[in-house]
């Protein structure tokens, strides 16, 4: 049976929804309808985490290293905080190694999801979007340099969620997070990599 191992923070372990709506789950279900049989995905993930906050909690959950699959989607909220990109960087570039070691060493099991835009969500009320977007921008710019340096699968959603970012139906109740239907275009994309 293979496994599926999903890091992150709230769009990972997805806020607001039901565990069987976030992503990961979606993304179990779906791999299991294409002659693949996947166990249930270990979520190490929780709203609000930064790159930090994640690194430790790999640390206590201590991963195995036999996973067919391994995402990894975090950031949001060291921008949020007004984290610096040089310590993103470093960050980032280690929990990408740890992914990789997860995934049996093989970077092309590893899929990195961009950083969702908040900053266009009706959430946001108080922010310059226009920064906000500048700065994930350059998040992601970042996550995915490193993600294709190893050769890893990167997953561009970041798009999606500005596209979406004020329609109802694709945001969960504080709309600032996402609902079930948003995350499933991104299992979708996600599958179709996989799959090819």
């Amino acid at each position: 049976m293979k496994k599926y191992l999903a890091l992150g923070d709230s769009y990972t372990i997805g806020e607001q929804v039901n565990e069987s709506d976030n992503f990961p789950n979606q993304l179990y279900s779906l791999l299991n309808t294409e002659n693949n049989v996947f166990a249930p995905p270990k979520i190490i993930a929780t709203t609000g985490w930064t790159t930090d906050e994640l690194a430790t909690a790999i640390a206590q959950a201590k991963p195995s290293f036999d996973h067919d699959l391994v995402s990894l989607l975090i950031g949001v909220n060291n921008q949020y905080r007004g984290r610096s990109i040089d310590e993103y960087y470093t960050h980032f570039y280690g929990l990408m190694c740890q992914a990789i070691l997860f995934a049996q060493s093989k970077p092309k099991q590893v899929v990195v999801l961009s950083i969702p835009d908040w900053g266009m969500t009706p959430f946001n009320q108080d922010r310059d979007r226009e920064l906000i977007s500048k700065e994930i921008d350059a998040y992601n710019n970042i996550n995915k340099n490193i993600a294709l340096h190893f050769g890893a699968h990167y997953m561009d959603i970041t798009q999606s969620t500005r596209f979406h970012a004020n329609k109802l139906e694709y945001l969960t109740p504080d709309l600032l997070h996402y609902s079930a239907k948003e995350y499933k275009l991104w299992v979708h994309q996600i599958a179709s990599s996989i799959i090819k």
